[in-house]
């Protein structure tokens, strides 16, 4: 009998997978751009459109923004072109790109075990981090993708047939393009890492060397990448020194770096790039206790499906796996300046190693209904989340604010900040949000014309008196109180 037999367990799990797929889309507009990233992000692209410079993103209207390469700005802003401005367009690319990442795993897996590529692409929709990150504006999405090219390039166009080593072997370097456009040379460090300790460890150097077209692939990789960098650097001259040796350098050795032109470095004692991991999957790690549980060794039982043996030669894959899925982690380790979204590009590649162990358990049902499960939490778990943050109006950002502000502007004021303007402000406002430096200038800002002002309760009562007095509280929206100029 077939293996792939579709059994109750396996129907439920694929429906449940294609139910958790659906729910992240259908909630990517319902919950507004928080700050910082998400807006910073979000905000940087509507200027790309708004100014339909496609070369330098601008993080404000006479401010380039150096910290990264545009991919991901491009492709949000190409949203914002089909779907106009809103939360729901800003984010639809990252989620596009989390399914093609999802579906590349599976395409690739497939042609081994079927069962395998179901199990690995349930595995990464039930992380935490690669579900919340599939609907958020962040450039690491983009990156994941890269690195999944490069590495999947890598394997099958050194064991695929010779049909699929000649058209797979190029994904390597569009791979490295699409890394190098959204996040610099950070790529060439983490694939090229496990691609050269894999390659050496295992004896494989001329193999490598010669199954695929290096020299030819390094010339694509060029023509791709380098025009970018150089019409960069030629608009905006600074951008190089700024983007590799402080971004590439200073940022990964200088814990807290005080050169960061657009907010502050994130600042973490070293090797908390670990702990981050397991909050991004944390889900896995309740999981792999139940799955170890009487779980005994067994005949392979993929050995049963038909598949590819060529596509698997011996326990490489399994070191390859690894290699690819912890290098993040130990390559910021040593780092002072980490995120939690560091640890995403690795997390397809454990999902996949996740799947080869759990393929040779006999037991199909249970083994199923447990991943089905894990899936079920991780959705309801953040549609519970986003469900409460908006009943309680608990969102980091200044939507409500501004749409507070824009019902009592009769008169088309102005809405200014004091000491710095979030990121959301500028989103919501189309960019028309302003910033006051310190008091003295809000109030000479206000002498000027009249315009409402959002503060920080703080920030009120270190305005002189009199400014205080001629300021009406009008709400109090999370950090801020909106404050109109009395007449």
């Amino acid at each position: 009998m077939h293996f792939f037999k579709k059994t109750d367990s396996t129907v439920l799990l694929r429906s449940m997978l294609v139910i958790a797929i659906l729910v992240r889309l259908m909630t990517l507009g319902l919950y507004p751009v928080n700050d910082t990233t998400e807006a910073r992000y979000a905000e940087i692209a509507r200027k790309m459109l708004e100014l339909n410079d496609w070369i330098t993103p601008w993080f404000d209207y006479n401010v380039p923004f150096w910290g990264k390469p545009p991919m991901s700005t491009w492709l949000t802003a190409a949203s914002y072109h089909v779907f106009g401005v809103n939360e729901f367009a800003a984010r639809l690319p990252h989620f596009l790109t989390a399914l093609l990442i999802s579906w590349l795993v599976w395409s690739w897996l497939k042609q081994h075990s079927q069962r395998e590529a179901l199990l690995a692409s349930a595995l990464i929709w039930i992380a935490p981090l690669f579900y919340v990150s599939s609907g958020a504006v962040i450039m690491d999405m983009t990156l994941s993708l890269g690195y999944v090219l490069v590495m999947r390039g890598f394997w099958l166009g050194l064991y695929g047939d010779d049909t699929q080593r000649k058209r797979e072997c190029w994904l390597i370097f569009v791979g490295l393009s699409v890394g190098l456009l959204c996040k610099g040379p950070i790529i060439l460090v983490l694939a090229g890492l496990p691609i050269v300790i894999w390659t050496v460890a295992t004896r494989n150097v001329n193999f490598v060397w010669k199954r695929l077209p290096w020299l030819s692939g390094i010339l694509l990789m060029i023509v791709l990448t380098v025009p970018w960098y150089l019409m960069a650097e030629l608009k905006t001259p600074g951008f190089l020194d700024y983007f590799i040796v402080g971004e590439h350098w200073k940022r990964f050795t200088v814990a807290g770096w005080t050169g960061d032109l657009y907010g502050n470095a994130h600042a973490f004692a070293r090797g908390s790039i670990w702990l981050f991991a397991v909050q991004a999957c944390i889900t896995w790690l309740v999981m792999l206790p139940i799955f170890g549980l009487g779980r005994k060794k067994t005949t392979l039982l993929v050995a049963k499906e038909s598949h590819n043996l060529t596509i698997r030669p011996s326990q490489n894959w399994n070191f390859y796996c690894l290699l690819w899925g912890f290098m993040p982690c130990l390559f910021f380790t040593v780092s002072g300046n980490v995120l939690w979204t560091y640890v995403l590009p690795g997390v397809p590649a454990l999902a996949m190693y996740l799947a080869g162990w759990l393929v040779v358990d006999n037991r199909l049902q249970r083994t199923n209904t447990i991943v089905l499960l894990g899936l079920f939490i991780t959705t309801l778990g953040f549609s519970v989340y986003l469900i409460r943050q908006d009943l309680t109006d608990n969102w980091k950002n200044t939507k409500s604010l501004v749409k507070h502000y824009e019902a009592l502007n009769t008169e088309n004021e102005g809405l200014v900040f004091l000491g710095g303007r979030p990121y959301s402000s500028s989103f919501y406002t189309n960019g028309k949000a302003e910033n006051a430096e310190n008091p003295t200038k809000l109030a000479q800002r206000l002498n000027q014309s009249p315009a409402f002002v959002a503060l920080r309760p703080r920030q009120l009562k270190s305005l002189p008196l009199e400014l205080q007095a001629r300021l009406h509280k009008e709400g109090f929206y999370n950090e801020y109180q909106l404050l109109s100029l009395q007449k």
